[in-house]
């Protein structure tokens, strides 16, 4: 993508640019636009069902996740439009904004998968002990052997 930042070629940029890699400007400010659009949407939708299990709001998880593929479709694709291109400071200072919202976003949705597996052992166990008429059950009580 944005490719080692080291060049000794004549006439390139000083080492901010990778081997090979052509000006940003050659490709178009387009493509940056394109990128920063599909990032913009990508971290909207992490910022929003981050609020949504933050506050334990009742949110469609299968939504946002359709949301969040789709978006990181999206910036894959813009990516591949400025491969090759010297690295855009405010581009990669988006990006590191982005991890940064997604590193969030996952510590909010292990924490909900986390609530989401006790309460559903708590609920399994008390399923259980329901149903069973303790015949063979590991507890026998002082009382109920036989001597």
């Amino acid at each position: 993508m944005l490719g080692p930042q080291a060049s000794t070629a004549p006439g390139a940029a000083p080492a901010a640019m990778g081997v090979g890699a052509r000006p940003f400007e050659e490709k178009g400010t387009g493509m940056l636009s394109l990128v920063e659009s599909a990032i913009e949407r990508l971290e909207e939708a992490v910022e929003q069902e981050t609020v949504a299990l933050q506050t334990r709001a009742g949110a469609d998880l299968r939504e946002f996740n359709d949301r969040k593929s789709q978006g990181l479709l999206e910036l894959t694709r813009a990516m591949r439009h400025i491969e090759g291109t010297a690295p855009e400071p405010g581009l990669v200072t988006r990006l590191s904004r982005l991890r940064t919202k997604l590193e969030i976003n996952s510590a909010a949705l292990k924490m909900h998968l986390d609530a989401v597996r006790e309460v559903s052992a708590v609920m399994a166990d008390a399923m259980r002990e329901a149903e069973s008429d303790g015949t063979y059950s590991r507890s026998i009580r002082a009382g109920n052997r036989a001597s």
